[in-house]
């Protein structure tokens, strides 16, 4: 329902006298479950962030859905049926804390054949997005590409791509697939012919591809809009064009920033025309730079990050991923990742989001959980998550909070309940059943599996992947820090140990988990909101605000100004409701699950320590 007329029924039942239960909903209320009055409103572009309609700064945390979009065995869906989709969805929420997800779509599904939009697909597609969309779930979806189409490799080849369709692979005389001395799949963007030579052809426009392409990006925009509900449209975020645009082979004496000024960006331009044609004008495009410009490998690093692009917002957000290739190597990074290990890589898609005044996102990001690196990924992950949160180190955070830069938005790769259990016939070659990990290429980060019940579970540590983070923040975030206490096996990582120069706050954390958000109010009415993860139950949660202090929130009423309530969606997630009622001060909040029924001596001497830390540090 429009949250206009949501806030006038408010009203009159305030003034009745009858708001005594926490998050009373109207009768009219949109239909997602647990939703309160200021959800659900369609996010904007506005000042570099991500908004809301009570113009709150939004994060947008989650995992990509799903890697199965590339296989065959489901027809380029990322599910076998729409049940499937909502237990996905379900698990999403309760047990990965997402409130977000990338939904891939296949073109060469979508269109089959020249011409003729699968009506069928795009159904089936939609469908499974609005089982997200039901569960709370934002979604921004993706047309997925990657070595540009399978139909380029042949029965046998070790590797194999998604992407486009048969017919426009049909239409080039391309080479035969090799790769040469290739141990991983990605090396074939640059060194396989068949590959750089359709990428190419693609990117001009030979044979009418990208305009078929655009064609069908509308077709499948217009029908996924015309298909879901006002509400349920809400909640898509917007649309990522391209995954991991590369040139295939560059024009002679052509520079990857040219590329992308002369051919990227004109392309971004005409699939914005397209979204705006079908429908989806006030949503942005999640547009990506050369997938090199970021690579931490000096070699394969390429100029780009839409540097000509100029301002993007608020019709365009910055969309990037990051994998440290040093790591996945195997040799090039011998040991495990380290505090602030990518405060650089990750500050340096701040600054480029900042220059284009839009925010960014990291639509991609994860690391092998199986195989000779995957002794890493505990680690090398816990520094991508702390790097999202703050651009500072946690051994130096408390001294200089204000260096955090924006909280960043991110989708981890990835999130796939048939982990393990595919049935894959890799480039259709009955004798190359693919079942183990993600069944592509050798890869296998999925957060998820389904255990023999048909259960999901998490494949990673809860206190990595499920964590505290702002997800509407009432005003201007300042600083934030969360410190997870994940494991590298039986280690507890402790990057961001809390001061001894703050013994009481010290006492109060111990061994537990804590978040620490400072932001300063904005003239909105609507709550700050963090995630609380599963290790946070409601009834040994602590809060230590200068709004008060609070051991096992009291559920949500407007008038409560620390509370707790269930997330939209009736997946059993919950969240943490501060309330202000001003406009430019600063606000702090600790959460933390480490105490056991604290004294109120503690919690007042508490926030005294940090109140006088945020005078000297934050001011």
């Amino acid at each position: 329902m429009p949250n206009k007329r949501a806030r006038v029924l408010l009203v009159l039942v305030l003034l009745c006298g009858f708001l005594s239960v926490a998050g009373a909903r109207p009768a009219t209320a949109a239909s997602v479950p647990d939703s309160l009055w200021f959800d659900e409103s369609p996010l904007t572009v506005q000042n570099g962030h991500f908004t809301d309609g009570h113009g709150r700064e939004v994060v947008l945390r989650g995992y990509n859905v799903s890697g199965e979009t590339k296989l065959k065995e489901n027809n380029g869906l990322p599910f076998a049926s729409v049940a499937d989709a909502k237990k996905s969805a379900t698990a999403l929420r309760a047990l990965g804390g997402g409130n977000s997800v990338r939904f891939l779509l296949s073109w060469a599904y979508a269109e089959p054949v020249r011409g003729q939009v699968d009506n069928a697909y795009l159904a089936a597609a939609t469908a499974q997005i609005g089982a997200f969309l039901d569960a709370g779930i934002r979604v921004y979806p993706d047309f997925h590409q990657d070595l540009y189409s399978r139909w380029l490799f042949d029965s046998d080849s070790w590797y194999t791509g998604d992407g486009a369709p048969k017919w426009a692979v049909d239409l080039g005389d391309y080479p035969d697939e090799y790769c040469g001395i290739c141990p991983f799949w990605g090396q074939n963007i640059t060194s396989n012919a068949a590959v750089t030579e359709a990428t190419y052809d693609f990117w001009h426009n030979t044979y009418g591809l990208q305009d078929s392409f655009l064609d069908t990006a509308q077709k499948t925009m217009a029908y996924v809009k015309q298909n879901l509900s006002t509400a349920q449209f809400a909640g898509v975020v917007g649309f990522d064009p391209y995954n991991e645009p590369h040139a295939g082979v560059y024009d002679s004496g052509q520079s990857s920033r040219a590329w992308e000024k002369d051919v990227l960006w004109p392309f971004y331009v005409k699939f914005r025309a397209r979204m705006d044609a079908a429908g989806w004008q006030a949503k942005p495009a999640f547009v990506e730079p050369n997938l090199f410009w970021n690579a931490n490998l000096d070699f394969q690093k390429q100029e780009g990050g839409l540097l000509d692009a100029g301002t993007l917002g608020p019709r365009f957000v910055f969309n990037t991923h990051f994998y440290d290739q040093k790591a996945i190597s195997g040799i090039f990074m011998w040991g495990k990742a380290a505090d602030g290990q990518y405060a650089g890589d990750f500050g340096m898609v701040r600054d480029r989001a900042s220059a284009t005044k839009t925010p960014a996102i990291i639509s991609e990001f994860g690391h092998p959980l199986t195989g000779t690196v995957s002794d890493k990924a505990p680690t090398v992950l816990k520094a991508m998550y702390q790097a999202l949160d703050s651009r500072v180190p946690g051994a130096s955070w408390w001294t200089n909070p204000t260096g955090s830069g924006p909280v960043l938005s991110g989708s981890q790769w990835q999130w796939d309940i048939y982990h393990g259990r595919h049935h894959e016939l890799m480039n259709d070659n009955p004798d190359k059943v693919q079942t183990e990990g993600d069944a592509w290429n050798d890869e296998d980060l999925s957060a998820v599996r389904l255990d023999d019940s048909g259960t999901a579970v998490l494949r990673q540590d809860t206190r990595l992947v499920d964590r505290v983070y702002p997800s509407a923040t009432s005003g201007t975030t300042v600083a934030f820090t969360y410190e997870d206490r994940s494991r590298d096996g039986s280690t507890t990582l402790t990057w961001n140990p809390v001061p001894t120069s703050l013994p009481n706050v010290n006492r109060l954390v111990g061994s537990g988990q804590y978040s620490l958000l400072v932001w300063r109010s904005g003239s909105g009415s609507a709550p700050t909101e963090l995630h609380l993860p599963a290790t946070f139950p409601t009834s040994t949660t602590t809060v230590v605000s200068d709004l008060g202090t609070a051991y096992a929130p009291p559920s949500y009423t407007t008038s409560t100004p620390i509370a707790a309530a269930p997330e939209p969606g009736g997946t059993g997630s919950r969240r943490l409701l501060l309330t202000d009622s001003d406009s430019g001060t600063l606000h702090y909040a600790l959460v933390t699950n480490g105490a056991t029924n604290p004294s109120s001596s503690l919690l007042n001497a508490a926030k005294a320590e940090l109140a006088a830390w945020a005078a000297q540090r934050v001011g």
